[in-house]
């Protein structure tokens, strides 16, 4: 249940094999890339399952980011001292799936406990990530993200948009971020966070063109990239015009850190970022009296059209 993270990203709870305490109330270290509101939400969750009963206790800690969570734990794991589940992303599955007698499959674990569990309570797509080629659930989803676009709407009244009208194509995001900008109601158009996961694997996905080949690497280790077909490398010279020009501003690698201040400091009008970051995004803009109005959320993704 990204790194959803993406970000969400998207992430993945993965159990390792791990020793529990006998007395009183059994301990589980439960591993965690989740900070700010995200991680609050999970003290949240962990507290509720710990108040509900007696047997069992579930002690989050939080080991940094998603790359820094799972160094952390392939290191515990070789000195014996992993804990009993840590989440990661979804870029870390395919170390986790090679990881033979690490990870404790969620399929297996449940039919060895005597346990029902239906993977179609899960959004299939999601499953599919996390399964094997036989289709056995490995992980348990704990978090998935989407890519969602936010807008600052005052910036559109001043550059004579609607409101309450979102570009819907690309086409759109340029002309948008033309117009905002010649009106000065922002130095640049739009920004994104996790820019190659948004504006290359998801781009990728939603126009139903392969990442990988041998069904996007699940098939076997010896997959290649196939990314660079001609929709793709159209997308990536468009932005490479929208950069020089200006209309699009670079949030910085791997997560784009530098992306989500330049929307909460209204540089740029337009942002695209994980689900994940929609806390982020609330609770920044609570500082402001016109909050509400100023970063609203949207959850159509543009299409290039």
């Amino acid at each position: 249940m990204k790194n959803l993270r993406r970000p969400a990203i998207a992430a993945i709870a993965v159990l390792l094999l791990s020793s529990t305490s006998a007395f009183a109330a059994t301990e589980f270290s439960l591993w965690h890339a989740m900070g700010g509101e995200l991680g609050k939400k999970l003290e949240e969750i962990a507290a509720k399952f710990n108040a509900s009963q007696g047997e069992y206790k579930i002690v989050p800690v939080y080991k940094g980011t998603y790359p820094e969570t799972l160094t952390a734990a392939i290191a515990a794991f070789r000195a014996k001292e992993q804990p009993a589940i840590v989440q990661v992303f979804e870029v870390g599955t395919g170390t986790m799936m090679a990881a033979k007698g690490a990870v404790y499959p969620v399929y297996k674990l449940m039919a060895d406990n005597g346990e029902a569990f239906d993977k179609a309570g899960f959004l299939a797509p999601v499953v599919g990530y996390y399964s094997d080629v036989d289709g056995n659930i490995l992980s348990l989803p704990f978090n998935s993200s989407t890519p969602i676009m936010y807008y600052n709407k005052n910036a559109f009244k001043k550059a004579g948009l609607d409101p309450e009208v979102a570009p819907k194509t690309w086409a759109e995001v340029e002309s948008f971020s033309k117009k905002i900008m010649e009106a000065g109601a922002a130095k640049c158009g739009f920004t994104t966070g996790w820019v190659s996961w948004v504006q290359l694997e998801n781009f990728s996905a939603l126009h139903n063109l392969p990442y990988g080949t041998k069904a996007n690497g699940f098939g076997g280790t010896d997959a290649e990239f196939s990314f660079n077909g001609e929709l793709q490398a159209r997308h990536w010279d468009n932005m490479k015009k929208w950069h020089d020009a200006g209309l699009y501003q670079y949030g910085g690698p791997v997560g784009g850190n530098d992306a989500p201040p330049k929307f909460y400091s209204q540089e740029c009008a337009i942002y695209m970022n994980s689900s994940a970051s929609r806390a982020g995004v609330i609770n920044n803009a609570k500082g402001s009296r016109s909050a509400s109005r100023r970063y609203p959320t949207m959850t159509t993704r543009p299409r290039n059209r």
